[in-house]
């Protein structure tokens, strides 16, 4: 008996440093794996190959002497090629342009006066669409006597049906323009044609691309070849990697001043008009630098849950909401029943302590966002 435990003493003491051994041998291959993930992604070549990985394992059973079966050692590669994959990815995102570790920390983006992104929680707010200089000028000054400072208001609208209202194109941009600068609001709209850069240069203050042309290549880069800062909406069936992905179009062409938009994702749930993705915008915030806010209106597509969406928003550390604003949201030509109200838009200021509720006026949350950027 005393014989049969010292045996197994002993054999459990083989099998403690077989482990070692492979664990060494396991953080050796790791490190060799890390390294052809590094000159692949020199030459923008994929990693995966599922040829050499087929070829690894035929030569790998060939080699087998048991006693573990091959599938049993087909299985365990498996674990460890995918484990090594795994790897290859992580080095592959933290090698954009827009992870965190390049900078450490949030960057924020300057717009004229105001900054995204430097500890302020911003609200850019204003209707779906520019209808018209009466409705655009209402909206323009109710906000601006509540302290917001980026008013949104599409000209050109992306609709489904070519027969809905399209908006009013270059008009409805110089109306933006002029009502903008009688109240001291900088312009944020959506952008849809390389061709029309120098249009939206000269009459808007950010450039927004919207869900729909989040995956458009040519237009990322044209808004990427200027200065002026640029909000990215995720797609409505995009991943948070390919956001990341549009986002280093824009990143690679020089303009580092990017914002980052969740508006919600397309899914099975009928209630609301897309599902807000809170999660991707935690992970938003822990893989890049780049601002993030999040569109409350687009998200759910209706109004009665735009006070706990954003404050879900907030708590989530978004820098700030997107929320559409209309005088009258039942006439609205488009997205009426996403709309808030000018009293609607007041509630949801004071539930975000983002005015004071016995003067209704901004209280100073917003002024330190007023300052330069720093160096």
């Amino acid at each position: 008996m005393l014989e049969s435990t010292d045996r197994l003493v002993e054999f459990r003491k083989q099998i403690d440093q077989i482990n070692l051994r492979i664990l060494d041998l396991l953080c050796q291959r790791g490190g060799i794996v890390q390294e052809i993930g590094r000159i692949h992604a020199t030459h923008e070549d994929q990693f995966f190959h599922p040829e050499r990985e087929t070829a690894m394992l035929a030569e790998i059973v060939i080699h087998n002497r048991g006693p573990y079966s091959d599938e049993t050692i087909v299985h365990l590669f498996k674990e460890i090629f995918k484990a090594s994959l795994h790897l290859t990815e992580q080095l592959r995102v933290q090698q954009l342009l827009s992870h965190r570790s390049r900078a450490g920390q949030t960057q924020p983006v300057q717009v004229q006066d105001w900054i995204v992104g430097n500890g302020n929680f911003t609200i850019v707010a204003g209707p779906c669409s520019i209808e018209s200089r009466e409705q655009f000028t209402r909206v323009a000054e109710a906000l601006a006597g509540q302290g917001v400072r980026l008013v949104r208001g599409g000209a050109f609208k992306p609709r489904t049906s070519p027969y809905a209202f399209q908006g009013l194109g270059e008009a409805g941009l110089r109306i933006a323009h002029e009502v903008a600068q009688q109240f001291g609001l900088m312009i944020v709209s959506e952008i849809m044609d390389p061709r029309d850069r120098d249009l939206f240069i000269e009459y808007v203050d950010v450039l927004q691309i919207g869900a729909r042309n989040m995956c458009n290549s040519p237009l990322l880069r044209a808004v990427g070849e200027t200065t002026k800062p640029v909000l990215l909406k995720r797609g409505m069936m995009s991943t948070v990697e390919e956001l990341l992905l549009a986002a280093e179009y824009i990143l690679l062409q020089g303009n580092r001043n990017v914002i980052l938009c969740e508006r919600g994702i397309r899914t099975f749930e009928p209630w609301t008009r897309n599902t807000l993705d809170l999660a991707g915008v935690a992970l938003l915030k822990q893989e890049t630098y780049l601002p993030v806010i999040v569109d409350i209106s687009h998200s759910a597509g209706r109004r009665d849950i735009a006070i706990p969406l954003a404050r879900a928003a907030r708590a989530v550390g978004a820098d700030g909401i997107m929320v559409e604003v209309h005088p009258n949201p039942a006439v609205a030509r488009s997205d009426n029943k996403q709309q808030l109200d000018l009293e609607q838009f007041k509630q949801l200021l004071i539930a975000l302590d983002l005015m004071d509720s016995a003067s209704l006026r901004a209280v100073e949350v917003g002024e330190a966002s007023r300052q330069a950027v720093p160096a």
